[in-house]
């Protein structure tokens, strides 16, 4: 007679519970998030200055106005919080930003001489996207050269950064005033100029960044852990960096195209959701996408009536919201 035990291939009824509350309190999150965003984006369709109507009965010229604006917000909102939850991670720093990585710099410089020089053949968002990923490859290949892991890829980035600045400030500081102030409002970040530039484009660079980006949760959570330790689990540290530099260029050159040098929201998004509810990135960047999504349509639709009739750029509403927050991020880190 044998001694050794049966194994059971059966679960118990106290598992299969544990796993169905799991299954249906993970689906009820996602159907309260689908309704939120469906209800939010049925009152943003319907806002206007001082009065709501059903967006039913819109008149065509509203509807033409309200609905890029709408769709502008939501796409650029997702992506800068998407790439700010991954370089966070890849940086395993909370204060880490889709700028840090030189693409809003380069996305600035080539909108600035597109409009000093006025170089035929090349509109705006079309030169914010080349601008955003030729500085971005740029950097890899310096990076590759030099190498110097993470840290290096951060300097690389602040370096960059800082000089596309300061040639963006000399080009406007020698410019007329029309371009100056063409220049302003777009470094500003602002959603004015939803509906005269094509969503498509930025859509497809969105989604290759998403493609990109989303598979790489779990090596992501690995690099949090450390390089060494990163390693030691068979994670190609170097090919994971490159691929996430790249697809988070891709998501926020694609946003920077849209509505300008918007900061800020990809630091604050990822951070309220690890602190609230945690998880593995994979997750966070999902939802993050979702509540970076949101928040943007909300602080729009606030910066529109503001100071109404006067259109305040987003971006000038988030840097107030976002200062106070980085400074009490950086204390909570030090406590």
């Amino acid at each position: 007679m044998s001694l050794s035990p049966t194994l059971s291939t059966k679960s118990s009824p106290v598992t299969d519970t544990a796993k169905a509350s799991r299954y249906y309190g993970r689906l009820g999150k996602y159907l309260v998030a689908i309704v939120a965003s469906l209800v939010l984006i049925w009152l943003a369709l319907g806002v206007g200055f001082g009065e709501w109507s059903s967006p039913m009965g819109l008149d065509e010229t509203i509807w033409q106005l309200r609905y890029p604006r709408i769709a502008t917000a939501l796409l650029v909102g997702m992506g800068l919080s998407v790439s700010g939850a991954a370089l966070q991670a890849l940086f395993e720093n909370p204060l880490a930003d889709p700028s840090l990585i030189g693409t809003s710099g380069g996305a600035a410089l080539g909108v600035v001489l597109v409009l000093a020089f006025g170089i035929s053949g090349i509109g705006v968002p079309l030169a914010a996207f080349s601008g955003s990923v030729i500085v971005c490859l740029f950097i890899l290949a310096v990076h590759r050269f030099l190498g110097g892991g993470q840290m290096g890829l951060l300097i690389l980035g602040f370096v960059i950064s800082a000089f596309c600045a300061a040639i963006v400030s000399l080009i406007l500081f020698m410019s007329n005033d029309m371009v100056l102030r063409s220049a302003t409002n777009w470094l500003s970040g602002s959603m004015a100029e939803a509906g005269f530039v094509p969503l498509r484009y930025a859509v497809i660079s969105m989604l290759a960044g998403l493609i990109i980006l989303l598979p790489l949760g779990r090596q992501l959570d690995g690099l949090m852990l450390g390089e060494t330790t990163a390693m030691s689990l068979g994670i190609r540290v170097g090919l994971v960096r490159t691929l996430v530099v790249v697809a988070s260029a891709l998501l926020t050159g694609a946003a920077v195209s849209l509505a300008g040098v918007i900061g800020f929201i990809g630091m604050m998004i990822p951070n309220l959701l690890a602190i609230i509810f945690g998880g593995g990135r994979m997750r966070l960047m999902i939802w993050s996408g979702w509540l970076g999504a949101i928040f943007l349509l909300v602080i729009d639709g606030m910066a529109r009536h503001i100071a109404y009739p006067v259109d305040v750029p987003v971006g000038i509403v988030l840097a107030l919201i976002g200062g106070p927050f980085f400074i009490w991020l950086f204390i909570r880190g030090k406590m």
